[in-house]
């Protein structure tokens, strides 16, 4: 199960790791926290008053698309309004995510995680320095006590039968991918979207504990962006400025960190190659 905040975020971050996965026979959940009202649109191509106006349905059409471009077998709306920037409008609204009681919200993840049985969490980091917007904070807080609260029979006792996941993830976007993407655009000749302020960001590779070779199913990322043709302009560089083939030469895998788990960590000073390590072994034997 992986959970996002916006229509969007799942093709952004780990299209392909959900495709290895769904190929191998994995029953992949997406959890999508809002309903992406407040996107302003991003591509010149769309910016069409029918479809400002119809915001919500543009993107729940987008978000279908995507789902079945990265291989989703679930998609489960919480139900919320995209809570916008801080201190905007949206933001306070009564119906937005941001305002919703934390209880509450973390009783709707909790229904969906008892009613699919997931081994593995994926979610946000508990460090959101670069990019802090309140629903993807808001994402974290639910999604760590949900993975607590949802095997104890003591909480939410009407949202189904209690289901313990075994392993909680975080997302990461890793310096190392960013500085290798970086240098395969030099080598090519192109000029790189990643300046000098990118490079700047506070970076957390040194808690990266995964790393998945995706090199199979990247094309799959393309897809699942263009799919969000609101959000997404296919001539923009950030995204599309290498060729999928030389973007996997650069950097093949995926990365992510391993926050909680009842089936152990890996050892100091190595990397997991499977977000079912240990899993497998404990349902198996």
């Amino acid at each position: 199960m992986t959970v996002h905040a916006h229509p969007d975020d799942e093709a952004s971050k780990g299209a392909p790791t959900i495709a290895r996965y769904h190929a191998e026979g994995v029953r992949t959940v997406l959890v999508c926290c809002t309903d992406g009202a407040e996107g302003e649109v991003q591509n010149p191509a769309m910016d069409l008053p029918e479809i400002k106006e119809n915001m919500t349905a543009v993107r729940a059409e987008e978000l279908r698309q995507s789902v079945e471009a990265i291989g989703y077998d679930d998609l489960i709306m919480l139900g919320y309004r995209d809570s916008g920037m801080p201190e905007s409008e949206a933001n306070a609204h009564p119906e937005s995510f941001h305002q919703a009681p934390i209880d509450e919200a973390v009783g709707r993840l909790v229904a969906a995680i008892r009613a699919t049985r997931p081994q593995v969490i994926i979610t946000y980091s508990d460090d959101q320095q670069g990019y802090p917007h309140p629903d993807h904070l808001k994402v974290h807080d639910i999604s760590v006590l949900a993975f607590e609260r949802a095997g104890d029979r003591a909480w939410y006792p009407d949202a189904g039968e209690p289901w313990r996941p075994l392993k909680l993830y975080y997302t990461i976007w890793s310096r190392a991918r960013l500085m290798a993407w970086h240098d395969k655009f030099a080598e090519l000749g192109l000029k790189s979207p990643y300046d000098d302020k990118w490079f700047e960001r506070p970076w957390q590779d040194e808690r990266i504990t995964t790393r998945l070779d995706i090199r199979d199913h990247w094309h799959v990322r393309r897809a699942a962006l263009i799919a969000h043709a609101t959000q997404v302009d296919p001539n923009e560089s950030f995204w599309f400025g290498l060729p999928d083939d030389a973007m996997v030469e650069a950097y093949p895998w995926e990365d992510w960190v391993l926050s909680a788990s009842l089936v152990g960590f890996p050892p100091p000073g190595t990397l997991e190659d499977d977000l079912f390590a240990g899993v497998r072994t404990a349902v198996h034997g």
